[in-house]
């Protein structure tokens, strides 16, 4: 019998570790509990998260807990400050809140940059004007972030733009195999022509000087679905009102509405 409760309690102190962990890469990464101050700057900045229910305020904590436990978020030439680790860990999470078992396998790390760099990830010289960047070949599994631009991405509550939020949905994007506009991994089949549909319609009502949807949207399919997915979380009542069909699409791909 006590051989029998020896047993039982190895097992109930195991089972406790593993509700502790989680898997990234193989690796087992404890994650540490959500310091209260990351919960009142998540109050304070991010209306996404004030927007929710209790409940879903207490599920969006851990899905940023677990974000930050498992990537690693370094400053170069810039100060990572609790504020950076926060609206990062925001930015993640918010285009995947409605996929609980979400996590992102193509990222290991986030570069903090204090202002813009450029393709060569330069923060010196000319042609300095990239905000946000999701790295590939040797920076593969990297991204690239200005810190200007993320802490002005969520202070800044009229305009449409979060480069964050932009570069995670690049991920998001990235999933499938092909950085191409077209999440499949989200976008259910038969949605797909008339997403492609839309997105052309669109970006030639861009070209023609006819739409509010930031021009770089025009640059390509994969641009413009980042694009209007920063509207569609940043004013998403402006854009429900100006575009209702994209505004209803996007809504099917972040929360897999059906109908």
């Amino acid at each position: 019998m006590n051989a029998l409760l020896i047993t039982a309690g190895l097992l109930a102190a195991l089972v406790l570790i593993f509700l502790r962990l989680f898997k990234k890469g193989g690796r087992s990464i404890a994650i540490a509990p959500l310091p209260e101050n990351y919960r009142q700057l998540l109050k304070d900045h991010v209306q996404f998260y004030k927007k929710l229910d209790d409940a879903g305020k207490k599920q969006f904590e851990e899905r940023v807990q677990h974000f930050l436990s498992g990537i690693r978020i370094t400053g170069v030439d810039a100060a990572v400050e609790d504020i950076d680790r926060v609206l990062i860990g925001a930015s993640a999470i918010i285009p995947i809140y409605a996929f609980p078992s979400w996590e992102y396998p193509n990222l290991n790390e986030v570069l903090l940059y204090p202002e813009t760099f450029n393709e060569e990830f330069q923060q010196e010289g000319r042609d300095r004007s990239v905000l946000g960047m999701v790295g590939s070949g040797p920076m593969q599994h990297v991204m690239i972030l200005s810190q200007h631009a993320l802490r002005q991405g969520f202070s800044n509550m009229t305009d449409k733009n979060n480069t964050a939020i932009h570069e995670f949905v690049h991920l998001v994007d990235k999933t499938d195999g092909d950085t191409d506009g077209v999440p499949e991994i989200l976008l259910q089949h038969q949605y797909t022509l008339p997403w492609l549909d839309m997105m052309h319609k669109n970006i030639a009502a861009i070209m023609k000087n006819r739409s509010d949807i930031n021009p770089y949207g025009a640059t390509s399919q994969a641009e413009f679905f980042a694009v209007v997915s920063e509207y569609f979380f940043e004013r998403p009542d402006l854009l429900r009102a100006k575009h209702p069909e994209l505004y209803d699409m996007l809504g099917r791909i972040f929360s897999r509405r059906k109908a």
